[in-house]
């Protein structure tokens, strides 16, 4: 192997080190007593029950993460991606062809390895815990959709960037940027518009107190919104939520028909809020831009990448071509990935304290924010102690306890 060869094994391995030991950070931060602002809401039993769920989805997931570094390490060490490289440059297709195929087969071969995990996670897991309602002919249903958008969408834009490192030489980058920036605002349109309803049905909330609640909020808070939608999550999981998508008039608040069921009107009515607050304080533009930022240094980076000799030969590949630039690149890009990642987690976190005070301020009743959060948390069986590492590195949201006090801090003023 390279010099090249062993830096990236190393920080891949690096990275997998670091996540398993926020991993286990995570677990041992777990308190045996239920923390005093939860005891009304969590029995000592469903507390204790909450603890064995995060070791169980934990458990799984170092479990996934270590078959598929394994997985990769032995393809690439047994020379995998040089096998397959010869072949599809045996097919005499053109570049683009060639790279659709090379890298059709390496996301194929990874979709259907995650398979068993997905299905042990929903059938097993989730199942065991009470949350699971997703049936056998519903999971196959929504893997051939996500299999019919992954080659509707995924396809062209692949073809894209292909076309553009083929042809555009050194400013290349900057034309995939665009496409990506241009891709990004279009999908805020289409996916509450016309991808989601695909999986879930969406109903507008029904005449009666808690649409009237609503829309006082919303009036009160200045948010443009004639419909509340009313999505159907209960078909797939016991969990509740809430969130806001799209652009315009393709806009959505979206609650979860078990967000409805569980909570009171108050409750609902400062999730509501909270979501409104997203809005009001334009974080939605401002993750995107955040967004839009790290793929440009993702792009600039790779361009650099796809016409690198000594990249291909640390995978022992002799042939140099976009699409293994792009498979190699990703491979090595990973661990960068979640270096870029952490300021866009702790701005997202940020956004969500704001989000939080802008509801008290708006409706005046933290009271009801904090009792939603708890009962969020307990129904859908979150952490209560996450360690401030697996925090850093994983947490869009700051931990409840942390969000209640900062509302109880806010009521108080």
């Amino acid at each position: 192997m390279t010099g090249i060869g062993w830096t990236i094994l190393v920080l891949l391995c690096v990275h997998y080190g670091v996540e398993r030991l926020a991993d286990l950070f995570n677990l041992r931060a777990t308190s045996p007593e239920v923390p005093r602002a939860f005891v009304p809401w969590y029995a000592p039993e469903r507390y204790a029950r909450s603890q064995a769920y995060l070791k169980s989805t934990t458990g799984l997931a170092m479990v996934a993460a270590s078959i598929e570094l394994a997985i990769l390490v032995i393809f690439w060490l047994g020379r995998g991606f040089s096998f397959l490289d010869r072949w599809v440059s045996g097919l005499g297709f053109s570049p683009i062809v060639s790279g659709l195929i090379f890298i059709g087969v390496l996301v194929g071969a990874r979709t259907f390895l995650s398979l068993p995990f997905s299905i042990y996670s929903t059938f097993v897991i989730e199942e065991r815990f009470g949350f699971n309602r997703t049936t056998w002919p519903l999971f196959l249903s929504d893997r051939i959709k996500g299999l019919f958008l992954a080659l509707l969408l995924g396809v062209p834009l692949l073809t894209g960037a292909l076309w553009f490192f083929e042809n555009l030489g050194k400013t290349a980058w900057l034309g995939c940027w665009f496409g990506f920036c241009l891709v990004v605002l279009v999908l805020q349109v289409v996916v509450p518009a016309w991808i989601l309803p695909l999986f879930n049905r969406f109903a507008p909330l029904e005449p009666g107190d808690l649409k009237r609640a609503v829309l006082a909020c919303a009036l009160a808070a200045g948010f443009p919104v004639q419909t509340v939608y009313v999505m159907d999550g209960s078909k797939r999981s016991a969990k509740s939520n809430a969130f806001f998508a799209g652009l315009g008039r393709h806009r959505r608040l979206v609650l979860f028909d078990t967000l409805i069921e569980n909570h009171p009107v108050s409750e609902v009515v400062a999730v509501v809020a909270h979501e409104i607050g997203h809005y009001k304080k334009r974080h939605l533009q401002r993750q995107t831009l955040a967004a839009m930022g790290q793929a440009g240094v993702m792009f600039f980076l790779l361009s650099t990448a796809v016409a690198w000799p000594e990249l291909f030969a640390a995978f022992y590949v002799s042939t140099v071509s976009v699409y293994g630039g792009l498979v190699f690149f990703s491979i090595l890009y990973g661990p960068v990935a979640a270096v870029l990642g952490l300021p866009v987690y702790a701005l997202s976190r940020h956004h969500e304290f704001q989000a939080d005070a802008f509801a008290v301020k708006i409706t005046g009743d933290g009271p009801a924010l904090a009792d939603a959060l708890k009962r969020l948390s307990a129904d859908n069986m979150a952490n209560l102690t996450p360690h401030p590492f697996y925090v850093i590195l994983h947490y869009s949201h700051p931990p409840v306890i942390d969000r209640i006090q900062a509302i109880e801090k806010k009521q108080g003023q």
